[in-house]
């Protein structure tokens, strides 16, 4: 499942960073705070309107569970730290903070997102998997490169600092909730981040757009937020956070690709060397080996599993793969090739 994770992480990343060119079509109608809100709306509302349709099938089984118990309060703590929190701290941030040193101090998201699973949350790390982030951050660091920087003195940068941790908790936390359906988690995220945004335009005296340019927004907002946010979780699911945000952390090369195509901009040096450094990044991660001794816990839980070598329990009735329903592991020691997954969440 470790490929299949890598994959969606990655996928979410392109979905992403496709969006950003063509969300940059809209910004000439529309406010950034207005364009934001209606991309996480378009999320929110389109993913919800899938999971109407979904829970109306009555042919369709249901692979996902329902969010339950502590992980309400998990979601509504991340959906607090990055819908709310985020957005405000940025938009009091960039009244102070120039544009290219905004551009520059956003690519903390990945470092902070990193670092919280390392060593708040004790995802297991070595120097391979290190150093593949250090690459993918140097080569986002060369595409936001402005050519000057100004830190100094101002709280418009701390804000801007303060607001990429909240997004780094909110996806250290939404990995506490990722056993549970993605397409839940999307919704409520993308409804409350829109609303946020929305407001936020709103009291800045922006009214709203014409129907075709909002239903484009919304568009694009549920392709390259919503979708990519579905399969982020189900990353967070089979990976980790660190390494599905190193992944994801790619988005800007692909939305610096995308734009070749959308608004003909040169290739530069900056995105060359991006490649190269983003690649470097990249194969680090996907040849990486954790393998060694550990030990899992007795514990109960469910979630969408296949009956594979962590799932040899009985179940009366007829099986689909995958499936979902409450299991039961006993302490096990094995020595495998792993990754921090729902299985492997052992100190190192």
């Amino acid at each position: 499942m470790a490929q299949a994770g890598s994959a969606m992480a990655i996928l979410a990343a392109v979905l992403f960073g496709i969006s950003t060119p063509l969300a940059k079509l809209l910004v000439h109608d529309l406010s950034p705070w207005m364009l934001a809100g209606l991309l996480y709306l378009g999320s929110g509302i389109g993913l919800g309107l899938v999971r109407l349709a979904r829970g109306l099938s009555a042919s369709q089984e249901r692979n996902e569970r329902s969010i339950h118990g502590i992980e309400w309060f998990w979601l509504l703590a991340a959906v607090f730290a990055g819908g709310v929190a985020g957005p405000v701290l940025l938009m009091f941030g960039l009244t102070a903070t120039s544009a290219s040193t905004t551009s520059l101090l956003l690519n903390l998201e990945g470092v902070f997102t990193a670092l919280l699973a390392w060593f708040v949350f004790q995802e297991g790390f070595d120097r391979r998997l290190v150093a593949g982030m250090v690459a993918i951050v140097a080569g986002a660091v060369v595409l936001s490169w402005g050519g000057t920087v100004d830190i100094v003195g101002g709280w418009g940068p701390a804000a801007v600092v303060a607001a990429c941790l909240m997004w780094a908790v909110d996806n250290n936390l939404t990995r506490k909730v990722s056993l549970a359906d993605p397409v839940d988690i999307a919704t409520i995220k993308g409804l409350v981040a829109g609303s946020v945004n929305v407001g936020i335009a709103s009291a800045l005296g922006d009214g709203l757009p014409a129907v075709p340019t909002a239903a484009a927004a919304m568009l694009v907002g549920l392709l390259g937020y919503g979708v990519s946010l579905v399969l982020f979780v189900i990353a967070l699911r089979h990976i980790g956070t660190a390494r599905t945000g190193a992944y994801f952390s790619t988005a800007p090369f692909v939305g610096g690709i995308a734009s070749l195509a959308i608004f003909g901009e040169p290739v530069t040096v900056g995105l060359a060397a991006a490649a190269v450094l983003m690649g470097l990044g990249v194969w680090l991660h996907l040849t990486e080996d954790h393998d060694h001794e550990h030990v899992h816990d007795e514990i109960e839980h469910d979630h969408p599993h296949v009956h594979d070598e962590h799932h040899r329990h009985h179940y009366d009735g007829p099986v689909t793969e995958p499936h979902t329903h409450k299991h039961r592991h006993g302490r096990l020691r094995h020595r495998h090739a792993h990754f921090p997954d729902a299985h492997h969440v052992h100190t190192h």
